[in-house]
């Protein structure tokens, strides 16, 4: 006979056992006594089962319950960093907000201004190369674009004088390595900094550039008091051009090009007011700022401000900088080397320090500009945001007194941390990861600003803060301890003050609009016109009646009577 199985917790089966643990069927020819002891043992064994099964079930690991993540806290300033986070996130979305379609038009129409105006001043002064290559940087030299003395700068504020900055780089002269590494004559200057020989200029070049070059033993080189020609007088002036030996002691001055570039703009910009156009923008100021010439513009609503600066512009890579290619850098593999290397400048500002050492009429600073604006493309977007926030809180911070420490040693403190830290970790998807970078970067410059020590990325053997004084860097770092106590209040300035600018800059676009006034140079008779009216009509018409299709209106500047149409491909 079979017997029927039971079915145990967990599902094993024992044979001859029915599912309430009895036995069903006993063999008859067993005596009763003996059916009763196997009952009982049945028994026993069904109830230690049950009990094992109980405690298994009682020490087995169970799923863990989830657990609220505590908050991260700056352990300096007390503050989560979730909240900073959260700052640096709303800071950087007003700084960088997008143009509308009628500020992209201005800022447009503003560089346009700018480069007619050097192109005039190519055309009239004849110095400046045909065919120059400018460099234009979004920012002005205020927020750190070069590493120009601080104090020289000037004061504008964002909101209040302008709304939108930038600088230009205008080569004066344009010196080529002809595929060797560029040799410049530091023997005299400190890191960094160099005495430009007319060694690399050629003859014609000299004969445009005579009036800014100095030699050691007569001073600024004259035009000839007779009236002979310029480009006869300057090279009779100046020792054989067959002998390169000769010209050791003549030198391009950065404060003559300075003093040159500041004129001969002045005076462009002075012929383009006298000639207003409809639609230019209006020159508001021109001011000048150590080497700097500052001019704002406004055009439209908008009032761009742009640092125009002369330099030397050099192709290939400096002999003295060869060490910074045979490093690794947290850009290998992701831009080539050529991208990084295509040129640097030399800019028209002298060693900060102090005494003789300094020669403000001979020495040239070092640039890596070019270089540069590759670079910031492969730095991660949480580093990118925090050094955004940080040059916001520190503008404010060292606006006054200036004190030898600028934005720029910050964005040197950028790369240096990229190069040091995991990219993992600069690019950390938490949303904590800007905050913890913002904190980084300020007690990084707390750092170098108390040993008074931050190398120069490209030239590590120049320290950039050498010349600070001890009285000087006890005052930026107890601000710094004061901005590292309360991270979140300076953000909250911060952030008020580009709220404001904002408000400012559509309360002038509002009160443009109420008037009709597209530009300021139209003036107040233009405002409202007749014709204006007609063409906003003839224009909305148009519109309404080709649903779909693209619409540009031509207009003459020399006569904006008659306005012409284009619909797809067809004029009217």
């Amino acid at each position: 006979m079979r017997g029927e199985e039971l079915v145990l917790p967990g599902g094993r089966r024992v044979p001859g056992l029915g599912n309430d643990g009895s036995w069903n069927w006993i063999p008859n020819h067993i005596p009763q006594q003996k059916q009763r002891g196997i009952r009982h043992r049945a028994s026993s064994q069904r109830t230690r089962v049950l009990l094992m099964e109980t405690l298994m079930s009682a020490v087995a690991a169970r799923p863990a319950a989830p657990v609220k993540r505590i908050a991260e806290v700056d352990f300096r300033s007390g503050t989560s960093l979730e909240q900073l986070a959260s700052q640096v996130q709303e800071l950087v979305q007003l700084e960088q907000g997008e143009f509308g379609d009628q500020t992209a038009l201005e800022v447009h129409t503003a560089k346009d201004f700018i480069f007619n105006m050097l192109g005039l001043v190519q055309k009239v002064d004849k110095r400046l190369p045909v065919a120059n290559e400018y460099l234009l940087l979004s920012g002005g030299a205020r927020e750190g674009v070069l590493d120009l003395n601080p104090e020289d700068l000037g004061d504008y504020a964002r909101g209040v004088d302008f709304d939108l900055d930038f600088t230009l780089l205008v080569p004066a002269l344009k010196l080529h390595d002809r595929n060797q590494p560029v040799t410049l004559d530091m023997r005299q200057s400190p890191p960094c900094h160099s005495w430009l020989s007319l060694r690399l200029c050629d003859p014609a070049m000299l004969a445009r550039w005579g009036i800014c070059c100095e030699d050691e033993a007569n001073g600024q080189r004259e035009e000839d008091e007779d009236g002979e020609e310029e480009g006869g007088s300057i090279l009779g002036s100046i020792p054989s051009l067959q002998s390169p030996q000769s010209l050791d002691g003549c030198y391009f001055s950065p404060l003559l090009v300075t003093d040159w570039f500041w004129n001969v703009v002045g005076t462009a910009v002075e012929e383009l007011r006298r000639n207003p156009q409809r639609g230019i923008p209006v020159p508001d100021r021109i001011e000048r700022n150590g080497p700097l010439t500052t001019l704002i513009l406004k055009a439209g609503t908008s009032r761009v401000l742009y640092d125009l600066l002369p330099v030397v512009s050099f192709r290939g890579w400096p002999a003295v900088a060869q060490s910074w290619l045979t490093t690794n850098h947290f850009w290998d593999g992701k831009i080539t080397e050529e991208e990084a290397i295509s040129g640097f400048y030399l800019l028209p500002c002298c060693s900060p320090a102090a005494g003789s050492a300094s020669r403000p009429d001979r020495e040239w600073r070092l640039a890596f500009s070019r270089s540069e604006v590759q670079l910031k493309k492969c730095v991660p977007y949480p580093m990118a945001a925090a050094f955004q926030a940080a040059k916001a809180v520190l503008s404010r911070l060292l606006a006054r007194p200036r004190t030898g420490l600028s934005l720029y040693h910050l964005r040197t403190l950028l790369f240096w941390a990229c190069d040091r830290l995991p990219v993992a970790y600069l690019s950390c998807p938490e949303q904590e990861t800007p905050a913890r970078l913002l904190l980084g970067l300020l007690d990084d410059l707390a750092h170098c600003v108390l040993g008074k020590n931050c190398p120069n990325y490209f030239l590590p053997q120049y320290n950039m803060l050498e010349h600070l004084t001890d009285g000087a860097a006890l005052l930026v770092a107890r601000k710094l301890a004061h901005l590292r106590s309360d991270p979140a209040e300076h953000l909250r300035a911060a952030l008020e003050q580009a709220r404001q600018a904002c408000q400012l800059k559509r309360e002038a676009a509002g009160a443009s609009n109420g008037h009709g006034v597209s530009s300021p140079s139209r003036g107040p008779s233009a405002a409202g016109s007749p014709q204006d009216d007609r063409l906003a009509q003839r224009l909305q018409q148009l519109v309404t009646e080709n649903p779909g299709k693209s619409i540009s209106v031509f207009l003459n500047p020399d006569d904006v009577t008659r306005p012409h149409f284009r619909i797809d491909d067809k004029f009217y």
